[in-house]
């Protein structure tokens, strides 16, 4: 698929506003205004919710949020550099090499010029990149589907099952706020916007594999496609080559994390071995299966309905013909999520980037018989979504 056809194969994002950048910006802006304000109001009606709740069970609101599970980690990090491990009884050592340093390295840079923690840091960075990433959620169900699609498609993914992670220093919104803004780089043909943005996402999270091979497997299509046509390579390369240097740029944030991690562990495959003592090592799902057999009879039914559910949306995805890059990433993420040994609570949770899943739904809720519905829909699903992130944050397992 080339620039050209990636410009045209969809409806038309936003219109090109004044030439200057602060001009074009604030026209964006305005257009994503709508989206922004809905997403910030269901987020805010979690963090009431979750507040309520846990001053009336006498805790600190904000200790959940930036102060446990994978926070302390990032914070520690932030704190001390890359050297704390722990082992644990059954002699498995987990060390802080499991987290890529993105969110620390901005929770120490504003801690240095602020007076914020480095809890509360953390928090102001996922709270600002949960808006960026609705923004660019936004901008891509814009240019796909038009703006009250985007509208709605932002608003579903502020209402997530575990949006309340959303609402913690944790790298979510961060990485989904870098995935947005790389895939509406490459639907726009800004291929090196998209590579810059990927190794920033690749320093965030191990799952931009799935945004790096968006990347590589569209420009792969595309100068297939164009060579079968032309039958003459060098044209084809002199044409993309703004794009191959994107797709050559995309991988170098993940690598340079996982190079960095091999020469201080002195093994070429530390990351992995890391990542195995973590549990989070690649069984091709056989901890999955594992868990639904060890369920009693109805929950392992109900969870089987729930995968059934996601893997209808992904066929609802591909029916919507979204264009490739989507695509890819969506279902790579879902993979990824699925063929993982880590622990089962977390794999919601490692699916919420994959907010093209979601475009399906946000179309059906704009359909004439139900336009009437949508804010209800909404209302009902932010409610339920904030209860259930109230009752997950002030129990005991992480999410």
């Amino acid at each position: 698929m080339s620039d050209h056809q990636l410009r045209t194969r969809t409806p038309a994002g936003p219109a090109p506003g004044p030439r200057t950048p602060g001009s074009r910006c604030a026209a964006a802006f305005r257009a994503a205004a709508p989206a922004l304000a809905v997403y910030a109001a269901v987020r805010g009606l979690g963090l009431l919710v979750f507040w309520v709740a846990a001053s009336a069970a006498g805790k600190d609101p904000l200790g959940p949020l930036s102060g446990r599970w994978d926070s302390v980690w990032y914070q520690r990090i932030a704190e001390n550099g890359y050297r704390y491990t722990v082992t644990l009884p059954d002699g498995s050592v987990h060390s802080d090499l499991a987290f890529f340093p993105l969110l620390p390295a901005l929770e120490r840079g504003l801690r240095e010029v602020t007076p914020l923690t480095l809890g509360g840091a953390g928090l102001l960075v996922a709270w600002t990149a949960g808006l960026l990433a609705a923004w660019g959620i936004f901008a891509v169900g814009f240019r796909l589907r038009g703006r009250r699609a985007g509208v709605v498609l932002a608003a579903l993914w502020g209402v997530y099952p575990t949006a309340f992670v959303q609402s913690m220093a944790y790298t979510e919104t961060l990485f989904t706020a870098l995935a947005a803004w790389a895939l509406y780089a490459v639907l726009t043909g800004r291929w090196i916007v998209a590579g810059a943005l990927c190794v920033l996402a690749g320093l965030t999270r191990p799952t931009a594999a799935a945004l790096i091979a968006a990347l590589a497997i569209t420009a792969v299509v595309t100068l297939v496609r164009e060579y079968r046509d032309e039958r003459r390579a060098g044209p084809v390369l002199r044409r993309n080559a703004r794009m191959i240097a994107g797709v050559a740029l995309a991988p170098l944030g993940w690598l340079a994390y996982v190079v960095f991690v091999a020469v201080r562990e002195g093994s070429p495959f530390a990351y992995f071995d890391v990542q195995a003592q973590w549990g989070n090592d690649i069984d091709g799902g056989r901890a999955l299966a594992a868990f639904i057999a060890g369920l009693p009879w109805p929950a392992a039914l109900g969870l089987c309905a729930a995968l059934g559910l996601l893997g209808w949306l992904v066929v609802l995805c591909v029916r919507q013909r979204q264009p490739l890059p989507v695509l890819v990433y969506a279902l790579t993420i879902v993979v990824i999520s699925l063929i993982g040994a880590g622990y089962f609570g977390s794999r919601p949770r490692l699916m919420m980037p994959a907010f093209p899943l979601l475009l399906p739904p946000a179309v059906a809720l704009l359909r004439p018989r139900t336009t009437g519905r949508t804010a209800a829909v909404l209302a009902v699903l932010a409610c339920a979504s904030a209860g259930y992130g109230a009752w997950t944050l002030l129990g005991a397992g992480p999410p």
